[in-house]
């Protein structure tokens, strides 16, 4: 009889312990709520940035972009790009309204034409301005969006990562999945690779250079994306972080696109 309920409570705590582990899914998205969780509390920040086009012949073109962004109690970020230079492009803007859920808002000012353009949904993975990323790249990559599975632990450029695969839930994403390097210890993003919606790689993401703001937020000084389809590429280096500058929700107005300085 001993015997008997010794190996009938194996049993039951083997099937426990195998109920209660945790999934490639479970733990995916459980990496992306701590690095979300990590990212909380920012509250805005305004920074430079130059953008650097480089096409299949190594021809360059370069943006001077003027950029801020502010944190939404219990919804995306909203953000404003600003274009500095050059003279073709000067004045140019986009606004963009990150949501949790649903189609996110972004509109884009062309002086040329004097209007505000809203980016329809149909639209989000088309390029920004040119470059490498699109228009979905360039919102704030809220945990909702996704649905994720953790992969495998690895080494990268000398940090160890988790490696999981999120997978857009949103419709109209150029994007059947991306496979992401995060590091251990800080919660970098050190390495995206997107895969089209033929599920064929497209491009790859590779982010440098970070430096902490406020004791806490890791932020990249360079992003390179390379596309691997068309030989192009986009160097996009940030410079002048400032946190907490007192933005507020009228400083993103669509209404005053026009007047952006």
């Amino acid at each position: 009889m001993k015997n008997f309920l010794y190996f009938l409570f194996i049993a039951v705590f083997f099937n426990v312990s195998l109920a209660t582990a945790e999934t490639p899914e479970e733990k995916g998205l459980a990496i992306a709520q701590e690095d979300d969780k990590r990212d909380n509390g920012f509250q805005d920040f305004t920074a430079s940035m130059v953008m650097v086009l480089k096409n299949r012949q190594g021809e360059e073109s370069s943006r001077n972009i003027r950029n801020k962004t502010l944190e939404v109690e219990n919804d995306g970020d909203k953000s404003l790009s600003i274009f500095e230079r050059p003279r073709d492009v000067k004045g140019t803007a986009l606004l963009n309204f990150t949501h949790k859920t649903g189609t996110d808002d972004q509109w884009l000012y062309l002086p040329a034409l004097k209007r505000v353009k809203r980016i329809s949904s149909a639209n989000k993975s088309g390029s920004f301005m040119g470059s490498e990323f699109a228009f979905e790249d360039i919102t704030s990559q809220e945990v909702e969006k996704y649905t994720y599975k953790w992969i495998r632990d690895e080494e990268y450029q000398g940090e160890k990562c988790f490696v999981f695969e999120r997978y857009p839930t949103y419709k109209n994403s150029g994007y059947t999945r991306q496979v992401v390097w995060l590091d251990q210890k800080d919660y970098k993003i050190l390495q995206i690779k997107f895969h089209d919606r033929k599920d064929s790689p497209l491009k790859t993401l590779t982010q440098s250079n970070f430096k902490q703001y406020l004791g806490k937020y890791w932020y990249p000084g360079t992003m390179y994306m390379e596309n691997h389809q068309t030989g192009k590429s986009t160097l996009i280096t940030w410079k002048n972080y400032k946190f907490q500058n007192g933005l507020r929700s009228k400083d993103f107005n669509k209404s005053s696109l026009k007047r952006v300085r």
